[in-house]
């Protein structure tokens, strides 16, 4: 019998990626069940960290902290707390970093944050960090932890030139970053460009693309908008027609997201970094397309081998 070959045809692969996954924190007793029944289900995959968001402005810094301590207790992950200049000190993040720290938090995801509502611009508080290079900077003069940074593949919406850009990234590697994250984009092309770029500019820090898995078209299409994130044409064909067909739409998602990590795998991409909205099914999927899966328990190990 002729043995049959997929487009997922794990022979393709160069070697099973490594992921993460991110998470905000919950507002609500509800959705905190729904963020550990998430969390509960991807741990599993032996994640290399899960981050936990801020709120616009900081907003949930305290649910935020709370949280991290909590999946580190509770599931013993390796979580990433988010940080950013926005509304607070430098005096108040280092003493909000050291509790962190002395939590046994080693991972932070050090941003300079959005503008508060009301706000069309980012404006540091008076004795804050000006920018996620000097939050950088300061954060490593805490502790030496572990610092991933936000990078930008299609430019940041506020940078004055594409260049800019890049320098403001040189100078977070510079000031201690570990790894970049990109924002979420959907074209190939998009990553392999930016990183060019940054290889012609002598960037050697990791870069680590996000996969943002598609469930809701005209909130993604109106998020995109505003972070300076494309949606190309083709995306739009994909979801015409199934706003109101809920499981088409994640078999969709899983599709295009499973699709966009099985070619970046083969440009060399080696990790990967999920924005999850608190939804673990199509990030539990794809992962399973990309040859990521629980261990079997015990028993069933035993009936294979037997």
């Amino acid at each position: 019998m002729n043995s049959l070959t997929t487009p997922w045809d794990r022979r393709a692969f160069p070697a099973t990626p490594g992921v993460s996954f991110e998470f905000f924190p919950p507002g609500t007793p509800e959705m905190e069940q729904k963020l550990w029944q998430a969390l509960e289900r991807l741990a599993p995959l032996s994640p290399r960290f899960v981050s936990v968001t801020y709120g616009a402005g900081g907003t949930t810094r305290q649910r935020t902290h709370d949280t991290v301590v909590a999946i580190h207790r509770r599931l013993g992950l390796r979580p990433a707390a988010h940080l950013t200049c926005v509304g607070a000190s430098r005096t108040e993040i280092d003493a909000i970093a050291e509790r962190y720290w002395e939590a046994g938090i080693r991972h932070i995801v050090a941003l300079r944050g959005d503008a508060p509502d009301g706000l069309s611009h980012f404006a540091p508080h008076p004795e804050g960090y000006a920018s996620a290079a000097e939050l950088v900077a300061g954060l490593k003069r805490v502790a030496d932890f572990e610092i991933s940074v936000a990078a930008h593949p299609e430019v940041h919406p506020e940078a004055v030139s594409p260049q800019a850009d890049l320098d403001n990234l040189k100078r977070k590697m510079e000031a201690g970053a570990t790894r970049a994250i990109t924002q979420y984009f959907f074209d190939i092309d998009v990553f392999l460009r930016f990183r060019d770029r940054l290889a012609a500019n002598k960037i050697g820090l990791p870069v680590i693309p996000g996969i943002l898995p598609v469930t809701n078209f005209a909130q993604v299409k109106k998020f995109s908008a505003r972070c300076g994130a494309s949606v190309p044409p083709w995306l739009a064909d994909f979801f015409e027609g199934v706003d109101d067909d809920p499981e088409t739409r994640k078999l969709v998602a899983a599709h295009v997201a499973g699709e966009q990590c099985r070619m970046l795998q083969e440009e060399g991409v080696t990790e990967f970094h999920f924005y999850t909205l608190n939804r673990p099914e199509l990030a539990r999927a794809i992962c399973r397309l990309l040859g990521i899966r629980p261990p079997l328990p015990a028993v069933q190990e035993r009936a294979i081998g037997a």
